[in-house]
């Protein structure tokens, strides 16, 4: 996959005809994607987040981010507990089409295989669902992105890759837009992990077929 403009769309079209965030927990479609969610208000987002469903706390935060990132939400309730204990792989790939509203998008957005930072089993298991279910085409989407940081290994907070497929620049104003949601409305503090990472730009891995995304696992699994 070539690199990708900032302006470009997955048709050349100024919207795709849909558009589907799939991500571990609320907040992440924010930290990841957000400003590109916002640089783009007529695109038909979705967003599906597999844990904390049932949060008192989180799931009405995630519903008001919805609003004003212009998005419809959905939750499932995957178990999330701290010791990070692996879930069944067709656990998540059911819990990913349970949410989806419908199974034929332009667009996916979703965690990489190898997640965005050290380490968060949740993320990398989203990321293994979306693309088996796509594998198996009980999914099928035109383009796939997959979230493009890391934090070396704990070494620094995450941050964008430089080599990743699309890397955007958010103008300001998205970018403080983006910044306010995880704290206005998520409610993390000036100094939390989340408002400290929030990127100034999105990155993503582009793919337009399952295969593509093995052969670049595949190389990334080589190089470390």
């Amino acid at each position: 996959m070539t690199a990708m403009s900032e302006d470009e769309t997955p048709e050349g079209t100024s919207a795709p005809a849909g558009a589907v965030v799939i991500v571990a927990h609320p907040d992440d479609e924010t930290l990841w994607a957000g400003g590109t969610m916002l640089m783009h208000p007529a695109w038909p987002w979705a967003v599906a987040a597999l844990c904390r469903g049932s949060d008192p706390d989180r799931a009405p935060k995630f519903f008001k981010a919805m609003a004003r990132l212009r998005a419809a939400g959905c939750m499932a309730d995957l178990d999330d507990g701290p010791e990070q204990s692996p879930l069944p792989p067709a656990v998540v790939q059911e819990a990913v089409l349970s949410l989806l509203p419908g199974s034929s998008f332009d667009l996916i957005l979703t965690h990489s295989p190898f997640g965005e930072y050290t380490r968060h089993l949740r993320h990398e298991e989203a990321a293994q669902a979306v693309l088996a279910v796509w594998e198996a085409r009980r999914l099928s989407t035109n383009q796939l992105w997959m979230f493009a940081y890391a934090d070396g290994h704990r070494r620094h907070l995450p941050r964008p890759i430089a080599s990743a497929h699309r890397m955007v620049r958010l103008p300001e104003n998205i970018w403080l837009e983006k910044h306010a949601i995880i704290t206005d409305v998520y409610g993390y503090g000036g100094e939390s992990f989340e408002a400290r990472t929030t990127p100034r730009q999105e990155a993503f891995w582009c793919f337009e077929s399952p295969a593509a995304v093995r052969a670049w696992m595949q190389g990334k699994v080589m190089e470390r």
